[in-house]
């Protein structure tokens, strides 16, 4: 059972994703007011001390506890750490994004420091953006000069401010982001005081308020973390981590693309080359902007360029390059820019359509911005204008390709470095449905204007044979994402499509399933029956539909030209009509002996 400290943006997240498991896990906050969707989360409130946090774990058999709280919940960061190294159980800390530290900013590393620093500069007009907690911190300050103190517009937090003493006419409320413009015109502040509070503590648009004033920012740094924890910064690298410290809690595990893999190889070794250090962990930004560690499985250091390795971990999606190394080896130029290579085993463009140039190694348009950003960030931090070499390599990758889309994409020579959004996530639709899009791409750039779309290799063989003058290129694997094919080729263009289908996924599509695999839904035996009642089938023969097993079995109870069918096809064509304007189609139904409806 996992035990999550939330009350915050970083808690809902939490939420959020261990509910996709559809397991069971208990959400603590300190009061009741935070709204978070639990459909399997059990809520708790009331705050815990480190022997009471030791208590409910034992009770409750915790094998691992998330810190999601406020970053200046200092007290119960401690007491989580001193609970969790008694019971021996690992803590993730889910952390806030950070904007770098600007040098324009006053930061102090306490309170008191704070005040100093206000006291010294005569601040006498004082807005507070820290929270009704940081009243009694800042009352040396308040009791001698004006102050203001912005808080949560709720009866508690007005209820707290008096307690602590502090004048209710001096209380202004929270309104959403957005509102600290109008708040610094309608007070006209000396200066601004806040905590480093992160991206979702809108301290960048409490900061940008202040620039077009000209109001100088004091900021209270946030506290440490105690050491141990597991700190992640977005969901996919919190999964990452549940995923390896509870084993079984997700039934899936996820990983990381080949795109990924390189970027974080590419890193470490431009890290190395230039600092001689070698580097076991490498953190690297997802397209979304959240940062993820990944492993350096090996470093060669040369005398002019360093080679770092990274073994590709897709968690538990069958990808043909799951284990296999994922090598870069980077070198400095002379001439300012980035240069990407393909080495062994990293295909070579062929053909158009692919959003590379003809010749250019097959490392995709997002994996080449990922090693950029990440490049640009390291030179710039070394004061470097030296231009950078980055040479990609999968060793056993031109094997890897034939069981890949690769051959038919014209990509040769190799694999592909691909991923949009960096991650893996285990049998997911995204990486099969972007090399449909590929596909449909790569024949629109051929000027095919006619797609023949098929479930796979049995029934695009039957479809070659139907359609022999039509280019390889033209015939593309929907497999089960019926729906999204149809909306890409619409989306590109294209003016006719003729679809091969089976019957397994015809009797599913038929009733309005567009994404046909099993794990989404299964044969309807009710809906086929009902089918065939409205082509007046005898009774026996509805019956016998529902002893079937198999949807294949539909195929001995009526012969191929049988209204049935007729009828089935025309239900398949209704559904796939939702996702096409004027574009036409045409359906197979592939039998022994196909035919057309």
């Amino acid at each position: 059972m996992i035990l999550i400290f939330g009350g915050t943006t970083e808690g809902r997240a939490v939420a959020e994703t261990l509910d996709s498991a559809g397991q069971p896990f208990y959400y603590s906050t300190r009061g009741e007011m935070q709204q978070v969707e639990c459909k399997h989360g059990i809520r708790l409130s009331g705050g815990r001390d480190a022997v009471q946090i030791v208590a409910f774990c034992r009770e409750h058999e915790i094998r691992l506890i998330v810190d999601a709280a406020h970053p200046f919940a200092e007290q119960l960061h401690r007491n989580i750490a001193e609970a969790a190294g008694e019971l021996g159980v690992p803590v993730i800390r889910y952390e806030r994004v950070y904007p770098p530290r600007d040098p324009a900013l006053v930061w102090c590393e306490t309170y008191e420091e704070a005040i100093a620093w206000l006291q010294e500069h005569h601040i006498g007009n004082l807005l507070a953006l820290s929270g009704v907690q940081t009243i009694p911190r800042l009352q040396v300050y308040w009791e001698k000069h004006p102050c203001w103190f912005r808080v949560l517009d709720r009866p508690e937090s007005v209820q707290l401010a008096l307690k602590y003493g502090f004048p209710q006419e001096r209380l202004v409320f929270f309104s959403g982001e957005g509102y600290e413009e109008e708040l610094l015109e309608q007070l006209q502040p000396d200066a601004i005081l806040t905590k480093e509070s992160g991206s979702s503590g809108y301290f960048e648009a409490k900061v940008a308020a202040a620039a077009c004033r000209h109001i100088p920012v004091v900021v209270v740094k946030r506290p440490p973390l105690p050491d141990g924890f597991y700190v992640v910064t977005g969901q996919n690298g919190f999964r990452h981590w549940v995923e390896r410290l509870l084993p079984g809690f997700f039934p899936l595990r996820s990983g990381y693309t080949t795109g990924s893999c390189a970027c974080a190889a590419a890193k470490a070794a431009l890290l190395t080359l230039l600092t001689g250090e070698r580097y076991g962990q490498c953190r690297i930004a997802l397209p979304d902007g959240e940062e993820v560690e990944l492993p350096v499985y090996h470093t060669e250091i040369g005398e002019k360029a360093v080679t770092c390795t990274v073994l590709k971990d897709a968690g538990d999606d069958p990808d043909v390059t799951h284990g296999r190394e994922i090598r870069a080896t980077v070198s400095l130029c002379d001439e300012p820019g980035i240069y990407f290579q393909g080495g062994e085993g990293v295909g070579t463009v062929t053909l158009p359509g692919l959003g590379l140039a003809v010749g250019e190694p097959a490392i995709n348009p997002v994996p080449r911005k990922m090693m950029t950003a990440e490049t640009e960030k390291i030179l710039a931090n070394q004061g470097l204008n030296n231009g950078v070499i980055i040479c990609i390599s999968v060793p056993g990758g031109e094997e890897l390709a034939q069981k890949t889309f690769n051959p038919k994409l014209g990509i040769v020579g190799g694999i592909s470095i691909i991923g949009t959004s960096g991650v893996v996530r285990p049998f997911s639709s995204e990486a099969f449905v972007a090399t449909i899009r590929k596909e449909i791409q790569v024949a629109r750039a051929l000027g095919c204007t006619h797609i023949v779309i098929n479930s796979g290799a049995k029934s695009e063989k039957v479809l070659k044979w139907r359609f022999p003058d039509l280019p390889p290129q033209a015939f593309v694997h929907y497999g089960n994402y019926i729906g999204e094919t149809l909306k890409i080729a619409q989306e590109e263009g294209i003016a006719r499509i003729t679809m091969g289908i089976m019957i397994g996924k015809a009797v599913k599509l038929a009733e309005g399933n567009v994404d046909t695999h099993s794990r989404t839904v299964v044969m309807n035996r009710e809906f086929i029956a009902a089918l065939a009642r409205q082509t007046v089938c005898p009774p026996k023969t509805v019956e016998r539909i529902f002893q079937m097993t198999l949807a294949r079995e539909l195929w001995a109870l009526f012969p191929p030209e049988h209204p049935f069918f007729i009828l089935l096809v025309q239900k398949c064509e209704e559904v796939c009509r939702t996702f096409l304007c004027e574009c036409q189609l045409d359906i197979i139904l592939i039998t022994e002996d196909p035919f057309y409806r």
